[in-house]
């Protein structure tokens, strides 16, 4: 009698979206990465092929869903703008031009990792930042890749760091991390900064349009006080 065989269905492998982990370590750290975020998807609104993300599943190896990693902020030029749920490089074919790491005390050994990790995929520029000064010195670093591994940047002679990949100059400011535009020398404000800048604008409209339309009644009454004694003449 033979030996029946046995025809298993193809294995779907799952890719998690989320790893469990907190989104950062503090208040601090998640406030910096939502607002790099937000503030880079604004200053590339209008460029299609410019992708802006950050604690989102990065993987890397197909069929290995162990193969993944989550930057805190990461640029990819070359794909097209929309939500996803994960970052698959097999599908994108793209791997990130920059990274940024927000880092801490906690976390400095596994973001040393990712540094190797990046070399290898080859993003092109990587930028860490110790918001609360706990152990990198400077707190601000950036690194280029050059011939499979990172060489660390030269800072500007007003200190700050310049990507090339983004057009940016990055620099710390009030102990917090500010994205300069390096063709009009404009910081990039915040979404909080950009919410308070509308705020003053629609302000100062409101007082303006009072004023003209004050400064129209007052010239109407003249003209009616000129056309009454005109007419008493």
């Amino acid at each position: 009698m033979a030996t029946p065989t046995l025809d298993f269905p193809h294995l779907k492998i799952e890719y998690p979206e989320s790893d469990g982990k907190p989104m950062a370590e503090t208040d601090i750290h998640r406030s910096l990465m939502l607002d790099t975020i937000a503030t880079l998807i604004d200053f590339f609104r209008n460029v299609s092929d410019v992708y802006v993300s950050g604690n989102l599943l990065f993987y890397y190896e197909e069929d290995v869903p162990s193969s993944a990693t989550a930057p805190d902020v990461f640029v990819v030029r070359g794909v097209m703008k929309g939500n996803r749920r994960t970052y698959k490089l097999w599908e994108e074919k793209r791997a990130p031009c920059v990274v940024f790491e927000f880092t801490s005390r906690s976390t400095r050994w596994e973001d040393a990792n990712k540094k190797a990790l990046y070399a290898m995929l080859g993003v092109k520029e990587y930028f860490i930042y110790d918001p609360l000064a706990e152990y990198l010195t400077p707190p601000l670093q950036g690194f280029v890749l050059e011939r499979g591994d990172y060489a660390r940047l030269k800072p500007e002679s007003d200190g700050s760091l310049l990507s090339r990949e983004l057009g940016l100059k990055l620099m710390i400011e009030e102990n917090s991390l500010r994205l300069i535009d390096v063709k009009t020398g404009e910081k990039l404000l915040t979404p909080a900064e950009a919410q308070e800048k509308a705020r003053r604008e629609a302000k100062a409209r409101k007082v303006e349009a009072e004023a003209r339309k004050k400064a129209e009644a007052e010239v109407e009454k003249l003209r009616a006080e000129l056309a009454k004694l005109r007419g008493e003449k």
